[in-house]
């Protein structure tokens, strides 16, 4: 058996840590097939839990192009205030990449108490993971900085630096997991009608080709109904 890759490993091992922990059960299995050819490049799986309201994990491999894309998705339910957990590693055209949140799910700046709460935690090793030999800040627009959180790791990596990511994402992994079993302890602004149609409206926009430039290269190797199919997979509740 062919070893995987190392974003493969990463983002595979991620999410079978995710559904032992949580006892998912998977929904959807998706095999997904470029508009080049008629051979496989990747998979959706779509899984659902108690805790775990939906996770999506997409991956897409082309060995022609050097892509090895892997991204995983855990979302908190709708009218929940935990955030959700997000992981994309990639080795694309001979970078290795990291993208590594845990969304917000109020206004941080207006809900002090729930940023110290849910992020605090974090900051040690968002910045010592920051601070890697090796580690330099990915080129992102000003808006996906915006609809994303502070703690945010989204980096360019050296192979070495790549190795050392692990404990990042076991830590917010970990910090998702409390959360999502224990509830966010913090007051916050919105009720639970708020939370959800906040929810609805910030995932059309984090998913929203405007925004995320990822879409349109997407949408170049398997299609735009096939594209549009993964997008609503995420964007919808």
């Amino acid at each position: 058996m062919t070893e995987p890759t190392a974003p493969a490993a990463l983002c595979g091992g991620t999410l079978d840590a995710l559904i032992k922990r949580f006892d998912l059960d998977e929904t959807e299995n998706l095999e997904l097939v470029s508009v080049m050819g008629p051979d496989p490049v990747g998979v959706l799986r779509t899984f659902t839990g108690a805790d775990v309201h939906k996770a999506v994990y997409i991956s897409l491999v082309v060995e022609a192009i050097g892509l090895d894309s892997h991204m995983l998705f855990a979302f908190a339910a709708p009218d929940s205030a935990v955030p959700h957990f997000t992981l994309d590693s990639v080795h694309a055209q001979g970078n290795f990449a990291l993208h590594l949140d845990l969304i917000p799910r109020v206004e941080l700046a207006t809900n002090l108490a729930y940023m110290d709460e849910v992020y605090a935690p974090l900051t040690p090793v968002a910045e010592a993971t920051r601070a890697i030999e090796g580690m330099s800040p990915a080129v992102l627009t000003m808006r996906q900085y915006a609809v994303m959180s502070p703690w945010m790791l989204v980096q360019r990596a050296t192979p070495e630096a790549f190795a050392q990511v692990g404990t990042a994402v076991d830590a917010y992994l970990d910090r998702f997991a409390a959360l999502a079993v224990d509830g966010v302890q913090s007051p916050v602004s919105l009720d639970a009608d708020d939370l959800a149609a906040r929810d609805r409206r910030h995932r059309e926009v984090l998913f929203s080709a405007d925004v995320d430039p990822v879409w349109v290269n997407v949408g170049r190797l398997l299609g735009p109904e096939l594209t549009e199919r993964l997008r609503l997979e995420l964007a919808e509740q």
